[in-house]
């Protein structure tokens, strides 16, 4: 399929610039492709698309978050979200000497300033606010956001551009990360498991069919004995960087809270038969469609999550099960309903301001149950309330 021009009735066009952008980008692919023998993995194509060092979408500085950009976040649509974090790190933080907060994928670093704010008015800041982000660009947006938020605060903030050293105590967070993870795709076919991989010819890119590498056989073969029998032309995605990014953040964690926020499903709902094309959907001026090979480097590519995948993974990591919930469960048990009851009453435009922005984070019909979220503990002894009102652990 080509990727010059998509069609101006379905997406928006890009300026020239743009598409000389993408066209880089498509040249730089085509020779890893060459590289590869004809045939590039579809997590490594996913992976330049979204990462490649200049050109991919996240790293080369096109705006992403908010109106002006593809998509917007909880962070962008309200402070609430981040004063909500703030209530269940508040009694970490308080129990555990020195801790610190860390954050994977900052966005505009909207979440970082919320959550800060809301500490400083609990008592319970952090000595350290600890970000990690690939982005050079990200990072400059965070800093901005910073100073204009939370001025007094921002020397708190850290950027790091690697793990920190076993011994981390705290909370680290990773709120609509783990659907950016680059994906590996299978299709099940009349002779049984097949990779999708993504090759190139004159018309463009197109995806493929090649043997599947044994991880992926063997990931695969673990789904049809625990989620789903995956009958033929079944098609999805599956994520195995998923593991060791637990296995690596579990071996770092000597007490504290791992939370995950995104939207997804457990095993049983991702891997059902009605779901036979998949979860990968991908993210243009606030437009969604499903074909990753347009707009290379211009759109966002996400896939969503398996949380019983990362609920296993957590665990095989050592870490304990602390909770699975959705994101408007989560919130209430936070204490959302009194952050809105607490405002001024006499403030009529902030107050109806608030009350639409609790709508969009939990109404199901908006963020409220499409996003989950998940909790990992190591050396935590008491409940954690976000997962008080409806703990659906059961359903992983």
């Amino acid at each position: 399929m080509p990727l010059a021009t998509p069609n101006p009735a379905d997406l928006p066009l890009p300026s020239a610039e743009l598409l000389a952008h993408s066209a880089r980008l498509e040249s730089r692919i085509r020779a890893r492709i060459d590289a590869a023998g004809g045939c590039l993995p579809f997590d490594r194509f996913m992976e330049m698309v979204l990462y490649e060092p200049g050109l991919g979408y996240y790293v080369s500085g096109l705006r992403k978050f908010g109106a002006a950009g593809d998509f917007i976040t909880a962070p962008e649509t309200s402070t609430l979200f981040g004063a909500c974090l703030a209530r269940q790190y508040q009694p970490i933080l308080s129990r555990i000497h020195g801790a610190d907060i860390l954050e994977f994928g900052a966005g505009s670093g909207a979440l970082a300033a919320q959550t800060l704010a809301e500490l400083e008015r609990l008592g319970s800041l952090p000595d350290r606010y600890l970000i990690l982000d690939i982005s050079p660009e990200l990072r400059s947006r965070q800093r901005a956001t910073l100073e204009k938020q939370v001025p007094h605060l921002s020397s708190r903030v850290d950027w790091l551009d690697r793990l920190p050293e076993p011994g981390f105590r705290g909370i680290a967070v990773a709120n609509e990360l783990l659907d950016a993870m680059p994906v590996h795709r299978f299709r099940i076919t009349d002779r049984g498991l097949a990779e999708i991989c993504v090759t190139a010819d004159e018309q463009g890119l197109r995806c493929t069919t090649t043997e599947p590498g044994p991880d992926l056989a063997g990931a695969v073969q673990t789904l049809r004995q625990h989620c789903a029998p995956l009958a033929p032309d079944y098609e999805s995605e599956i994520n195995l960087r998923l593991p060791p990014w637990l296995a690596n953040l579990g071996s770092i964690l000597e007490q504290g809270l791992i939370l995950l926020i995104d939207y997804g499903y457990p095993c049983q709902e991702y891997y059902h038969p009605q779901r036979d094309r998949g979860t990968l959907m991908c993210h243009y001026r606030h437009r969604a469609h499903d074909d990753p090979l347009r707009l290379i480097g211009l759109q966002d590519i996400t896939a969503q999550v398996d949380f019983s995948a990362a609920a296993r993974a957590g665990t095989g990591a050592g870490l304990e099960l602390a909770g699975y919930t959705t994101q408007a469960h989560f919130l209430l048990g936070c204490g959302l309903d009194k952050l809105v009851a607490d405002s001024d009453p006499n403030d009529l435009a902030r107050h109806l301001a608030l009350m639409q922005e609790v709508k969009r984070l939990t109404l199901p019909s908006e963020m409220g149950e499409r996003f989950k979220v998940l909790g990992l503990t190591r050396n935590i002894a008491f409940p954690l309330q976000g997962f008080a009102l409806n703990d659906l652990r059961n359903r992983l």
